[in-house]
Protein backbone atom coordinates (compact mmCIF):
# COMPACT_ATOMS: atom_id res chain seq x y z
CA UNK A 1 0.00 0.00 0.00
CA UNK A 2 1.36 3.42 -0.95
CA UNK A 3 2.36 5.52 2.04
CA UNK A 4 0.65 8.89 2.47
CA UNK A 5 3.04 11.65 1.43
CA UNK A 6 1.25 14.78 0.25
CA UNK A 7 0.40 17.51 2.74
CA UNK A 8 0.33 21.28 3.05
CA UNK A 9 3.63 21.01 4.96
CA UNK A 10 5.26 19.16 2.09
CA UNK A 11 3.90 21.62 -0.48
CA UNK A 12 5.20 24.64 1.43
CA UNK A 13 8.61 23.00 1.85
CA UNK A 14 8.71 22.13 -1.85
CA UNK A 15 8.04 25.75 -2.79
CA UNK A 16 10.35 27.48 -0.34
CA UNK A 17 12.93 25.07 1.12
CA UNK A 18 15.67 25.03 -1.51
CA UNK A 19 16.34 28.78 -1.62
CA UNK A 20 17.41 28.82 2.03
CA UNK A 21 20.19 26.23 1.67
CA UNK A 22 23.83 26.44 0.59
CA UNK A 23 26.98 24.33 0.94
CA UNK A 24 30.31 25.87 1.99
CA UNK A 25 33.66 24.06 1.79
CA UNK A 26 35.23 24.41 5.24
CA UNK A 27 38.01 21.81 4.93
CA UNK A 28 40.81 24.36 5.25
CA UNK A 29 39.35 26.34 8.12
CA UNK A 30 38.46 23.10 9.90
CA UNK A 31 42.14 22.09 9.90
CA UNK A 32 41.97 19.24 7.40
CA UNK A 33 45.37 19.40 5.72
CA UNK A 34 45.12 16.06 3.91
CA UNK A 35 45.87 15.85 0.17
CA UNK A 36 45.16 12.67 -1.75
CA UNK A 37 48.00 11.40 -3.97
CA UNK A 38 46.84 9.48 -7.03
CA UNK A 39 50.45 8.50 -7.94
CA UNK A 40 49.95 9.71 -11.53
CA UNK A 41 52.63 8.42 -13.89
CA UNK A 42 53.42 8.12 -17.59
CA UNK A 43 52.61 4.41 -17.31
CA UNK A 44 48.90 5.22 -16.87
CA UNK A 45 48.28 2.54 -14.26
CA UNK A 46 44.56 1.99 -13.78
CA UNK A 47 44.85 2.31 -10.00
CA UNK A 48 45.75 5.98 -10.52
CA UNK A 49 42.24 6.77 -11.76
CA UNK A 50 40.09 5.33 -8.99
CA UNK A 51 40.56 7.84 -6.22
CA UNK A 52 39.66 6.86 -2.70
CA UNK A 53 36.92 6.71 -0.15
CA UNK A 54 36.09 8.80 2.89
CA UNK A 55 34.20 8.08 6.09
CA UNK A 56 32.25 9.79 8.82
CA UNK A 57 32.54 7.84 12.07
CA UNK A 58 32.42 8.58 15.79
CA UNK A 59 35.48 6.52 16.69
CA UNK A 60 35.70 7.84 20.28
CA UNK A 61 31.95 7.84 21.02
CA UNK A 62 31.85 11.49 22.08
CA UNK A 63 28.80 12.29 19.94
CA UNK A 64 30.82 14.12 17.28
CA UNK A 65 31.51 12.66 13.83
CA UNK A 66 35.17 12.21 13.03
CA UNK A 67 36.68 11.84 9.56
CA UNK A 68 38.76 9.14 7.87
CA UNK A 69 40.44 9.77 4.50
CA UNK A 70 41.98 6.96 2.43
CA UNK A 71 45.25 7.43 0.56
CA UNK A 72 47.36 5.47 -1.92
CA UNK A 73 50.93 4.08 -1.84
CA UNK A 74 54.06 4.23 -3.95
CA UNK A 75 54.20 2.18 -7.13
CA UNK A 76 57.10 0.99 -9.25
CA UNK A 77 56.44 4.00 -11.49
CA UNK A 78 56.01 6.63 -8.79
CA UNK A 79 57.62 7.54 -5.47
CA UNK A 80 56.09 10.30 -3.38
CA UNK A 81 58.22 13.04 -1.90
CA UNK A 82 56.97 12.12 1.57
CA UNK A 83 55.34 9.03 3.08
CA UNK A 84 51.81 8.37 1.91
CA UNK A 85 49.33 7.80 4.72
CA UNK A 86 45.62 7.61 5.18
CA UNK A 87 44.39 9.98 7.88
CA UNK A 88 42.02 10.07 10.86
CA UNK A 89 40.82 13.50 12.01
CA UNK A 90 39.17 13.87 15.39
CA UNK A 91 36.25 16.29 15.63
CA UNK A 92 37.08 18.83 18.33
CA UNK A 93 33.65 20.45 18.21
CA UNK A 94 33.26 24.07 17.27
CA UNK A 95 34.08 23.34 13.63
CA UNK A 96 37.70 22.18 13.95
CA UNK A 97 39.45 18.82 13.55
CA UNK A 98 42.79 17.44 14.74
CA UNK A 99 44.94 14.86 12.95
CA UNK A 100 45.18 11.85 15.31
CA UNK A 101 46.36 9.29 12.76
CA UNK A 102 49.64 8.42 14.46
CA UNK A 103 48.13 8.04 17.91
CA UNK A 104 45.23 5.99 16.58
CA UNK A 105 47.47 3.74 14.48
CA UNK A 106 45.38 3.79 11.30
CA UNK A 107 47.77 5.28 8.72
CA UNK A 108 47.59 2.17 6.48
CA UNK A 109 51.05 2.98 5.10
CA UNK A 110 52.06 0.76 2.21
CA UNK A 111 48.45 -0.02 1.29
CA UNK A 112 47.20 1.36 -2.01
CA UNK A 113 43.88 2.22 -0.43
CA UNK A 114 40.53 2.43 -2.17
CA UNK A 115 37.43 2.10 -0.01
CA UNK A 116 36.51 2.28 3.66
CA UNK A 117 33.71 0.58 5.60
CA UNK A 118 32.82 1.27 9.23
CA UNK A 119 31.02 -1.21 11.47
CA UNK A 120 31.03 -2.64 14.99
CA UNK A 121 31.92 -6.19 13.99
CA UNK A 122 32.62 -7.34 17.57
CA UNK A 123 29.51 -5.72 19.11
CA UNK A 124 31.48 -3.89 21.80
CA UNK A 125 29.95 -0.49 21.09
CA UNK A 126 32.94 0.98 19.22
CA UNK A 127 33.12 1.38 15.43
CA UNK A 128 35.81 -0.63 13.69
CA UNK A 129 37.47 0.27 10.40
CA UNK A 130 37.97 -1.77 7.24
CA UNK A 131 40.20 -0.25 4.55
CA UNK A 132 39.87 -1.96 1.17
CA UNK A 133 42.76 -1.70 -1.25
CA UNK A 134 44.64 -3.02 -4.21
CA UNK A 135 46.03 -6.54 -3.63
CA UNK A 136 45.07 -6.55 0.07
CA UNK A 137 42.94 -4.85 2.72
CA UNK A 138 43.22 -4.00 6.42
CA UNK A 139 40.84 -4.44 9.36
CA UNK A 140 41.45 -2.14 12.33
CA UNK A 141 39.74 -3.07 15.61
CA UNK A 142 38.78 -0.14 17.81
CA UNK A 143 40.39 -0.48 21.26
CA UNK A 144 38.00 2.06 22.88
CA UNK A 145 40.92 4.16 24.11
CA UNK A 146 41.56 6.28 21.02
CA UNK A 147 43.68 3.62 19.35
CA UNK A 148 43.13 0.79 16.88
CA UNK A 149 44.83 -2.58 16.37
CA UNK A 150 45.49 -4.14 12.99
CA UNK A 151 43.74 -7.51 13.30
CA UNK A 152 43.76 -8.42 9.61
CA UNK A 153 45.81 -11.59 9.98
CA UNK A 154 43.77 -12.91 12.90
CA UNK A 155 40.42 -12.01 11.37
CA UNK A 156 41.25 -13.47 7.92
CA UNK A 157 39.67 -10.67 5.89
CA UNK A 158 42.81 -9.50 4.03
CA UNK A 159 41.20 -10.16 0.62
CA UNK A 160 44.67 -11.07 -0.66
CA UNK A 161 45.22 -10.91 -4.40
CA UNK A 162 42.03 -8.94 -5.01
CA UNK A 163 41.53 -5.32 -5.96
CA UNK A 164 39.10 -4.31 -3.23
CA UNK A 165 37.07 -1.27 -4.17
CA UNK A 166 33.96 -0.69 -2.02
CA UNK A 167 33.02 -2.74 1.05
CA UNK A 168 29.97 -2.99 3.28
CA UNK A 169 29.13 -4.38 6.68
CA UNK A 170 25.77 -6.17 6.98
CA UNK A 171 24.30 -9.19 8.76
CA UNK A 172 23.36 -11.46 5.88
CA UNK A 173 22.43 -14.45 8.07
CA UNK A 174 20.78 -12.43 10.90
CA UNK A 175 22.82 -14.06 13.64
CA UNK A 176 23.52 -10.73 15.33
CA UNK A 177 27.10 -10.46 13.99
CA UNK A 178 28.14 -8.13 11.17
CA UNK A 179 29.50 -9.85 8.08
CA UNK A 180 31.57 -8.18 5.38
CA UNK A 181 31.08 -8.03 1.62
CA UNK A 182 33.78 -6.59 -0.66
CA UNK A 183 33.20 -5.51 -4.26
CA UNK A 184 36.37 -6.39 -6.15
CA UNK A 185 37.42 -4.77 -9.39
CA UNK A 186 39.93 -6.04 -11.98
CA UNK A 187 42.58 -8.73 -12.37
CA UNK A 188 45.20 -6.13 -13.20
CA UNK A 189 48.84 -5.65 -12.20
CA UNK A 190 51.70 -3.34 -13.19
CA UNK A 191 53.32 -6.31 -14.88
CA UNK A 192 50.27 -6.72 -17.12
CA UNK A 193 49.78 -3.04 -17.85
CA UNK A 194 49.17 -2.21 -21.51
CA UNK A 195 49.25 0.97 -23.57
CA UNK A 196 45.86 2.33 -24.62
CA UNK A 197 44.62 5.37 -26.50
CA UNK A 198 46.11 7.14 -29.47
CA UNK A 199 49.89 6.69 -29.92
CA UNK A 200 50.34 10.42 -30.59
CA UNK A 201 52.32 12.29 -27.88
CA UNK A 202 50.06 13.23 -24.98
CA UNK A 203 47.22 10.99 -26.11
CA UNK A 204 48.07 7.83 -24.19
CA UNK A 205 45.02 7.01 -22.06
CA UNK A 206 43.98 4.82 -19.19
CA UNK A 207 42.57 1.56 -20.51
CA UNK A 208 38.93 0.55 -20.56
CA UNK A 209 38.34 -1.98 -17.75
CA UNK A 210 37.19 -4.57 -20.25
CA UNK A 211 40.80 -4.93 -21.38
CA UNK A 212 41.19 -7.02 -18.21
CA UNK A 213 39.26 -9.79 -16.50
CA UNK A 214 36.98 -8.88 -13.65
CA UNK A 215 37.18 -10.36 -10.17
CA UNK A 216 34.64 -12.09 -7.99
CA UNK A 217 33.15 -10.40 -4.95
CA UNK A 218 34.13 -11.64 -1.48
CA UNK A 219 31.82 -12.43 1.44
CA UNK A 220 33.30 -12.98 4.89
CA UNK A 221 31.03 -14.51 7.53
CA UNK A 222 31.55 -13.34 11.11
CA UNK A 223 32.25 -16.35 13.34
CA UNK A 224 31.59 -14.39 16.54
CA UNK A 225 35.11 -14.90 17.90
CA UNK A 226 36.79 -12.02 16.03
CA UNK A 227 37.52 -14.27 13.07
CA UNK A 228 35.74 -14.58 9.73
CA UNK A 229 35.22 -17.39 7.24
CA UNK A 230 35.34 -16.82 3.51
CA UNK A 231 31.92 -18.02 2.32
CA UNK A 232 32.07 -16.39 -1.11
CA UNK A 233 31.71 -19.63 -3.02
CA UNK A 234 29.48 -21.42 -0.53
CA UNK A 235 26.91 -18.62 -0.71
CA UNK A 236 27.37 -18.15 -4.49
CA UNK A 237 28.14 -14.46 -4.13
CA UNK A 238 31.69 -15.10 -5.33
CA UNK A 239 30.90 -17.18 -8.42
CA UNK A 240 30.46 -14.57 -11.18
CA UNK A 241 33.32 -12.31 -12.20
CA UNK A 242 32.51 -8.61 -12.24
CA UNK A 243 34.13 -5.20 -12.39
CA UNK A 244 32.78 -4.23 -8.98
CA UNK A 245 32.99 -0.62 -7.84
CA UNK A 246 29.93 0.25 -5.76
CA UNK A 247 27.99 -1.86 -3.26
CA UNK A 248 24.86 -1.34 -1.17
CA UNK A 249 23.03 -3.87 1.02
CA UNK A 250 19.29 -3.55 1.64
CA UNK A 251 16.10 -5.58 1.64
CA UNK A 252 14.93 -5.40 -1.97
CA UNK A 253 11.75 -7.47 -1.72
CA UNK A 254 10.66 -6.91 1.87
CA UNK A 255 11.27 -10.46 3.07
CA UNK A 256 13.39 -9.33 6.04
CA UNK A 257 16.76 -10.39 4.58
CA UNK A 258 19.22 -7.85 3.23
CA UNK A 259 20.23 -8.34 -0.39
CA UNK A 260 23.38 -7.08 -2.16
CA UNK A 261 23.53 -4.81 -5.19
CA UNK A 262 26.91 -4.34 -6.91
CA UNK A 263 27.51 -1.68 -9.57
CA UNK A 264 29.88 -3.06 -12.19
CA UNK A 265 32.05 -0.96 -14.49
CA UNK A 266 31.35 -1.42 -18.24
CA UNK A 267 29.35 -4.61 -17.77
CA UNK A 268 26.02 -5.67 -16.29
CA UNK A 269 25.36 -4.98 -12.62
CA UNK A 270 24.72 -7.76 -10.09
CA UNK A 271 21.77 -8.10 -7.73
CA UNK A 272 22.29 -10.88 -5.20
CA UNK A 273 19.00 -11.84 -3.56
CA UNK A 274 19.43 -13.26 -0.07
CA UNK A 275 17.81 -16.67 0.27
CA UNK A 276 17.24 -16.65 4.02
CA UNK A 277 20.90 -16.44 4.96
CA UNK A 278 21.87 -19.68 3.22
CA UNK A 279 22.88 -18.50 -0.23
CA UNK A 280 22.45 -15.68 -2.74
CA UNK A 281 20.81 -15.82 -6.16
CA UNK A 282 21.98 -13.35 -8.81
CA UNK A 283 18.85 -11.84 -10.42
CA UNK A 284 19.90 -8.48 -11.89
CA UNK A 285 18.78 -9.26 -15.45
CA UNK A 286 15.29 -10.43 -14.56
CA UNK A 287 15.01 -7.70 -11.93
CA UNK A 288 15.68 -5.00 -14.52
CA UNK A 289 18.83 -3.52 -12.94
CA UNK A 290 21.57 -5.27 -14.93
CA UNK A 291 21.38 -2.62 -17.65
CA UNK A 292 19.57 0.60 -18.38
CA UNK A 293 16.35 0.48 -20.36
CA UNK A 294 18.31 0.57 -23.63
CA UNK A 295 19.94 -2.77 -22.76
CA UNK A 296 23.52 -1.49 -22.85
CA UNK A 297 26.20 -2.03 -20.23
CA UNK A 298 27.32 1.15 -18.51
CA UNK A 299 30.21 2.25 -16.29
CA UNK A 300 28.59 1.58 -12.91
CA UNK A 301 30.48 3.35 -10.14
CA UNK A 302 28.51 4.89 -7.26
CA UNK A 303 25.30 3.42 -5.87
CA UNK A 304 22.69 4.08 -3.19
CA UNK A 305 19.23 2.92 -2.18
CA UNK A 306 16.36 4.90 -0.62
CA UNK A 307 12.67 5.57 -0.99
CA UNK A 308 12.65 8.58 -3.29
CA UNK A 309 8.98 8.41 -4.34
CA UNK A 310 7.29 7.78 -1.01
CA UNK A 311 5.85 4.32 -1.60
CA UNK A 312 7.77 2.68 1.25
CA UNK A 313 10.11 0.69 -1.00
CA UNK A 314 13.82 1.42 -1.48
CA UNK A 315 14.85 2.44 -4.99
CA UNK A 316 18.35 2.44 -6.55
CA UNK A 317 20.59 5.08 -8.11
CA UNK A 318 23.71 4.09 -10.10
CA UNK A 319 26.19 6.68 -11.39
CA UNK A 320 27.97 6.30 -14.72
CA UNK A 321 30.57 7.78 -17.05
CA UNK A 322 29.95 10.63 -19.47
CA UNK A 323 27.83 9.83 -22.54
CA UNK A 324 25.80 7.55 -20.32
CA UNK A 325 22.94 8.32 -17.95
CA UNK A 326 22.94 8.04 -14.18
CA UNK A 327 20.28 5.36 -13.77
CA UNK A 328 17.35 5.61 -11.39
CA UNK A 329 15.59 2.29 -10.76
CA UNK A 330 12.16 2.39 -9.08
CA UNK A 331 11.35 -0.59 -6.87
CA UNK A 332 8.21 -2.44 -7.98
CA UNK A 333 7.98 -4.30 -4.67
CA UNK A 334 8.24 -7.81 -6.12
CA UNK A 335 12.01 -8.06 -6.53
CA UNK A 336 11.95 -6.15 -9.82
CA UNK A 337 12.61 -2.53 -10.80
CA UNK A 338 11.59 -0.10 -13.52
CA UNK A 339 14.07 2.31 -15.12
CA UNK A 340 12.77 5.70 -13.96
CA UNK A 341 15.73 7.78 -15.15
CA UNK A 342 13.64 9.90 -17.49
CA UNK A 343 10.32 9.89 -15.66
CA UNK A 344 12.30 11.04 -12.61
CA UNK A 345 13.87 13.84 -14.73
CA UNK A 346 17.50 12.78 -14.25
CA UNK A 347 18.49 11.89 -17.80
CA UNK A 348 19.20 15.20 -19.49
CA UNK A 349 21.45 16.61 -16.76
CA UNK A 350 23.95 13.76 -16.39
CA UNK A 351 24.92 12.90 -19.96
CA UNK A 352 28.21 14.83 -20.08
CA UNK A 353 29.21 14.12 -16.46
CA UNK A 354 31.04 11.19 -14.83
CA UNK A 355 29.49 10.35 -11.47
CA UNK A 356 31.11 8.55 -8.54
CA UNK A 357 30.04 9.09 -4.92
CA UNK A 358 26.28 9.48 -4.56
CA UNK A 359 23.50 9.48 -1.98
CA UNK A 360 19.79 10.06 -1.63
CA UNK A 361 19.93 12.78 1.03
CA UNK A 362 17.27 15.20 2.28
CA UNK A 363 19.53 18.23 2.33
CA UNK A 364 16.70 20.74 2.93
CA UNK A 365 14.74 18.71 5.53
CA UNK A 366 11.46 18.83 3.63
CA UNK A 367 10.82 15.09 3.99
CA UNK A 368 11.81 14.10 0.45
CA UNK A 369 15.14 12.46 -0.36
CA UNK A 370 17.16 14.62 -2.74
CA UNK A 371 20.15 13.37 -4.73
CA UNK A 372 23.85 14.32 -4.59
CA UNK A 373 26.49 13.18 -7.09
CA UNK A 374 30.26 13.78 -6.94
CA UNK A 375 31.66 14.02 -10.47
CA UNK A 376 35.06 13.78 -12.16
CA UNK A 377 36.30 12.03 -15.28
CA UNK A 378 38.76 9.13 -15.24
CA UNK A 379 40.91 10.35 -18.16
CA UNK A 380 43.16 13.28 -17.34
CA UNK A 381 43.38 14.09 -21.05
CA UNK A 382 39.73 13.51 -21.92
CA UNK A 383 39.45 16.96 -23.56
CA UNK A 384 41.80 15.74 -26.33
CA UNK A 385 39.24 13.10 -27.22
CA UNK A 386 35.99 14.90 -26.36
CA UNK A 387 36.37 18.68 -26.29
CA UNK A 388 33.03 19.13 -24.55
CA UNK A 389 34.02 16.92 -21.58
CA UNK A 390 36.32 18.06 -18.75
CA UNK A 391 38.51 16.07 -16.34
CA UNK A 392 37.52 18.18 -13.31
CA UNK A 393 33.77 18.57 -12.98
CA UNK A 394 31.34 20.29 -10.67
CA UNK A 395 29.15 18.37 -8.26
CA UNK A 396 25.49 17.93 -9.08
CA UNK A 397 22.53 18.13 -6.72
CA UNK A 398 18.94 17.36 -7.60
CA UNK A 399 16.04 18.48 -5.44
CA UNK A 400 13.25 15.98 -4.99
CA UNK A 401 9.87 17.61 -5.60
CA UNK A 402 7.35 14.90 -4.68
CA UNK A 403 9.13 12.12 -6.58
CA UNK A 404 10.51 14.16 -9.49
CA UNK A 405 14.04 15.58 -9.46
CA UNK A 406 14.92 19.15 -10.32
CA UNK A 407 18.46 20.43 -10.94
CA UNK A 408 19.47 22.48 -7.89
CA UNK A 409 23.27 22.83 -8.02
CA UNK A 410 23.30 26.42 -9.24
CA UNK A 411 21.37 27.60 -6.19
CA UNK A 412 23.58 25.94 -3.58
CA UNK A 413 26.72 28.09 -3.67
CA UNK A 414 30.02 28.31 -5.56
CA UNK A 415 31.72 25.44 -3.74
CA UNK A 416 29.25 22.95 -5.24
CA UNK A 417 30.10 24.33 -8.67
CA UNK A 418 33.90 24.31 -8.29
CA UNK A 419 35.34 21.76 -10.77
CA UNK A 420 37.20 18.93 -9.04
CA UNK A 421 38.11 15.32 -9.85
CA UNK A 422 35.74 13.90 -7.28
CA UNK A 423 35.43 10.27 -6.21
CA UNK A 424 34.20 9.11 -2.78
CA UNK A 425 31.48 10.94 -0.86
CA UNK A 426 30.27 10.44 2.72
CA UNK A 427 27.22 12.03 4.34
CA UNK A 428 26.57 13.01 7.95
CA UNK A 429 25.79 15.78 10.40
CA UNK A 430 29.33 16.51 11.60
CA UNK A 431 28.39 19.73 13.42
CA UNK A 432 25.20 18.34 15.01
CA UNK A 433 23.04 21.20 13.77
CA UNK A 434 20.34 19.02 12.23
CA UNK A 435 21.22 19.04 8.54
CA UNK A 436 23.38 16.74 6.46
CA UNK A 437 26.93 17.77 5.53
CA UNK A 438 29.00 16.13 2.81
CA UNK A 439 32.63 14.96 2.76
CA UNK A 440 34.11 14.46 -0.72
CA UNK A 441 37.39 12.87 -1.75
CA UNK A 442 39.04 14.40 -4.82
CA UNK A 443 41.51 12.35 -6.83
CA UNK A 444 45.02 13.74 -6.42
CA UNK A 445 43.60 16.79 -4.64
CA UNK A 446 42.49 18.05 -1.24
CA UNK A 447 39.07 16.91 0.01
CA UNK A 448 35.97 19.03 0.38
CA UNK A 449 34.03 19.24 3.63
CA UNK A 450 30.78 20.78 2.49
CA UNK A 451 28.96 22.29 5.45
CA UNK A 452 25.21 22.53 4.97
CA UNK A 453 24.05 26.04 5.84
CA UNK A 454 20.30 26.46 6.10
CA UNK A 455 19.09 22.90 5.72
CA UNK A 456 17.98 22.95 9.35
CA UNK A 457 15.38 25.63 8.67
CA UNK A 458 13.13 22.61 8.36
CA UNK A 459 12.63 20.35 11.39
CA UNK A 460 14.44 17.04 11.61
CA UNK A 461 14.90 13.79 13.49
CA UNK A 462 17.87 11.42 13.67
CA UNK A 463 17.51 7.83 14.82
CA UNK A 464 20.49 6.07 16.36
CA UNK A 465 20.07 2.31 16.68
CA UNK A 466 21.54 0.09 19.40
CA UNK A 467 20.96 -3.56 18.70
CA UNK A 468 20.87 -6.17 21.45
CA UNK A 469 19.67 -9.40 19.86
CA UNK A 470 20.42 -7.86 16.46
CA UNK A 471 23.86 -6.54 15.52
CA UNK A 472 24.89 -3.55 17.62
CA UNK A 473 24.71 -1.13 14.67
CA UNK A 474 21.18 -2.25 13.82
CA UNK A 475 22.09 -2.72 10.15
CA UNK A 476 19.08 -4.28 8.47
CA UNK A 477 16.56 -2.55 10.74
CA UNK A 478 13.65 -0.78 9.05
CA UNK A 479 12.45 2.56 10.37
CA UNK A 480 9.14 4.31 9.77
CA UNK A 481 8.60 7.90 10.88
CA UNK A 482 5.10 9.42 10.86
CA UNK A 483 4.24 13.09 11.24
CA UNK A 484 1.00 14.86 10.40
CA UNK A 485 0.28 13.98 6.77
CA UNK A 486 3.77 12.61 6.13
CA UNK A 487 5.08 9.04 6.40
CA UNK A 488 8.71 8.15 5.66
CA UNK A 489 10.44 4.78 5.45
CA UNK A 490 14.14 3.98 5.52
CA UNK A 491 16.49 1.17 6.41
CA UNK A 492 19.85 0.91 8.13
CA UNK A 493 21.83 -0.09 5.05
CA UNK A 494 25.28 -1.49 4.50
CA UNK A 495 27.57 0.45 2.16
CA UNK A 496 26.33 2.97 -0.38
CA UNK A 497 27.92 5.82 -2.37
CA UNK A 498 31.39 4.96 -3.71
CA UNK A 499 34.11 3.53 -1.45
CA UNK A 500 32.72 5.46 1.52
CA UNK A 501 30.95 5.18 4.89
CA UNK A 502 28.35 7.44 6.47
CA UNK A 503 26.90 8.81 9.69
CA UNK A 504 25.29 5.81 11.43
CA UNK A 505 22.39 8.00 12.54
CA UNK A 506 19.45 7.75 10.14
CA UNK A 507 18.24 11.21 9.22
CA UNK A 508 14.68 12.30 8.51
CA UNK A 509 13.68 15.78 7.39
CA UNK A 510 10.33 16.78 8.87
CA UNK A 511 9.51 20.11 7.20
CA UNK A 512 7.23 22.23 9.40
CA UNK A 513 6.07 19.33 11.60
CA UNK A 514 6.55 20.05 15.31
CA UNK A 515 5.86 16.56 16.67
CA UNK A 516 6.57 13.02 15.50
CA UNK A 517 3.48 10.88 15.92
CA UNK A 518 5.27 7.54 15.53
CA UNK A 519 8.73 6.03 15.22
CA UNK A 520 8.56 2.34 14.37
CA UNK A 521 11.68 0.15 14.24
CA UNK A 522 11.58 -3.38 12.86
CA UNK A 523 14.77 -5.10 13.94
CA UNK A 524 16.56 -7.91 12.04
CA UNK A 525 15.73 -10.17 15.02
CA UNK A 526 12.04 -9.70 14.26
CA UNK A 527 11.37 -7.45 17.25
CA UNK A 528 9.21 -4.38 16.65
CA UNK A 529 9.38 -1.23 18.77
CA UNK A 530 7.20 1.87 18.60
CA UNK A 531 7.72 5.30 20.13
CA UNK A 532 4.89 7.82 20.05
CA UNK A 533 4.59 11.58 20.48
CA UNK A 534 8.29 12.37 20.08
CA UNK A 535 9.72 15.87 19.89
CA UNK A 536 11.54 17.12 16.80
CA UNK A 537 15.06 18.47 16.21
CA UNK A 538 16.76 15.78 18.24
CA UNK A 539 18.67 12.51 18.08
CA UNK A 540 16.62 9.60 19.39
CA UNK A 541 18.49 6.46 20.42
CA UNK A 542 16.40 3.32 20.11
CA UNK A 543 17.81 0.35 22.02
CA UNK A 544 16.46 -3.00 20.99
CA UNK A 545 14.24 -4.60 23.58
CA UNK A 546 15.52 -7.98 24.75
CA UNK A 547 18.32 -9.54 26.68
Amino acid sequence: MKLVRFSLVAMIAALHGASEVGFVDVADTAGIAFVHDNTASAEKYLIETMGAGVAFLDYDNDGLLDIYLVNSANTNAYTAARPLRSALYRNNGGGSFADVTTKAGVAAEGLYGMGVAVGDYDNDGDPDLYVAGYDRSILYRNNADGTFTDVTAKSKVANHGKWGSSAAWFDYDRDGQLDLVVANYLDWSPQRNIACGDPKPGYRAYCNPNKFRGQTAALFRNNGDETFSDVSLATKIGVKRGNGLGVVCFDVDGDGWQDVFIANDSMENFLYMNRRGKAFEETALQAGVAYGEDGKAEAGMGVDAADYDGDGKLDIIVTHLDREYNRLYRNNGDGSFADATFTGKLGAHSYQMSGFGTRFVDYDNDGWRDLFIANGHVLDNISLYHAEVAYAERKTVYRNVRGVFSAASDALGPDILKPMVSRGAAFGDYDNDGDIDILVSNNGQRPHLLRNDGGNHGHWLQVRLAGVRSNRDGIGAKIKVVTSGLTQADEAKGGGSYQSAHDPRIHFGLGAAERVELIEVRWPSGAIQRLTDVGVDRVVTVKEAGR
